[in-house]
């Protein structure tokens, strides 16, 4: 049974009018249950090549499968990210040559025959298919590296910023009128008082050392938890001062004015904001156009399976007609069950009974390609296309 989550891809043999097949189905699907979508393709005449080369092909493009919609389910989970999760948005961008999944898969499907001839084996199509995957892999890993570099340095330069007064950064809270300058014997700390506490800091403070400046104290800044204070001592009780402080559970903060490091500061973080926003929009650009190509890519290749496996189980002549449907999770079985009764007629061409077994006939069968027929068959081909943006 097919997943309800999913777009699927069907194959039968065909030597009549395709028209007449699909408006059939049509007509019984609209009476028999609810679904989004049918819709009918081409199946590419493809070189058939040996046996021996279906059935290696049938056991490797399973594993291509996987990679591919992995691929593209990474770049769906990159866009959600970059949108912070607005499914609005995020239906903007997971387009296919600016149209929505749907309409791509049911309005009219073709074979790329441009960027893939089918004039060449099966085996160079897949190969090619692969590369152009893995292209688009490692373009996506290594855009998205470079950015999470970036975005992480600028975070980690924010939070500094955050936090209350005894841990955030300084920087664009202090000013040069705060502090003594250019004295050989004094300096300016700066000490963060819990609120709960400035009363006995104003007591205390003259007197938590010798050599304290009288009256140089005073508040720069509140916050919620703490008071930000000034205060001029002799360099000669600098540590004795602090520890002081930390009997009294005042915290002396490890600031050292310069113009310069501040103004190297702003600017790293304006330029890491910059190149953050730069970033971000080129990886949405390169997101929403690897989504288009990754999930054509996967397509193709979900196609190719369709054909290897009907001349697998049908023969030659290769004459297959391609059917989309995207069921109505809430009738998927009931769907299901309007096309395996419309293709009973495939069974004996199909060599399986519709419960998956061996027909009588078949039950001692041995051989190089055993594992191939362990599978789960209906009597006609269906591979599925996963909701993937949803």
């Amino acid at each position: 049974m097919p997943s309800d989550q999913s777009t699927w891809l069907i194959a039968v043999p065909y030597d009549g009018e395709a028209e007449g097949l699909s408006q059939e189905l049509h007509s019984k699907l609209s009476h028999q249950s609810k679904y989004t979508g049918l819709a009918q393709f081409e199946i590419p005449s493809f070189k058939t090549g040996t046996l021996d080369s279906l059935i290696a092909l049938s056991e490797d493009i399973p594993k291509q499968e996987t990679y591919f919609t992995a691929t593209v389910a990474k770049t769906v989970d990159t866009l959600r990210s970059l949108l912070n999760n607005d499914p609005a948005k995020l239906a903007q961008h997971v387009l296919i040559d600016e149209k929505s999944v749907d309409d791509y898969l049911l309005k009219g499907w073709k074979w790329d025959e441009g960027r893939y001839g089918v004039q060449k084996g099966l085996r160079e199509i897949v190969d090619s298919l692969g590369k152009e995957m893995a292209s688009i892999d490692n373009a996506m890993k290594a855009k998205l590296n470079n950015y999470n570099l970036v975005k992480g340095s600028l975070t980690q330069m924010q939070r500094k910023k955050m936090g209350n007064l005894s841990v955030r950064s300084l920087s664009d809270v202090v000013s040069k009128d705060d502090f003594v300058q250019d004295s050989e014997y004094l300096e300016t700390l700066l000490v963060a008082v819990p609120r709960t506490l400035v009363k006995d800091w104003n007591v205390k403070y003259e007197h938590l050392t010798s050599m304290v400046v009288p009256r140089t104290s005073t508040p720069i800044s509140s916050d919620d938890e703490y008071t930000l204070f000034n205060v001029v001592i002799f360099r000669r009780v600098h540590d004795e001062f602090v520890q002081a402080c930390r009997e009294n559970k005042f915290i002396v903060r490890d600031f050292v004015y310069s113009e310069d490091d501040l103004s190297k500061q702003r600017e790293e973080l304006d330029t890491a904001d910059t190149t953050e926003k730069e970033l971000w929009t080129e990886l949405l650009r390169l997101s929403r156009t690897n989504f288009s190509e990754s999930f054509q890519v996967l397509v193709h290749l979900k196609v190719v399976r369709l054909f290897v496996e009907s001349v697998l189980r049908y023969g030659l002549p290769a004459n297959y007609l391609g059917l989309v449907v995207k069921p109505d999770p809430k009738v998927t079985k009931k769907t299901f069950n309007v096309l395996q009764t419309h293709f009973t007629y495939l069974s004996p061409r199909s060599n399986r009974s519709t419960n998956g077994k061996k027909p009588e006939g078949q039950q001692e069968f041995i051989g190089e390609y055993q594992s191939l027929m362990d599978q789960e068959f209906f009597d006609f081909v269906l591979f599925e296309v996963p909701w993937i943006v949803y």
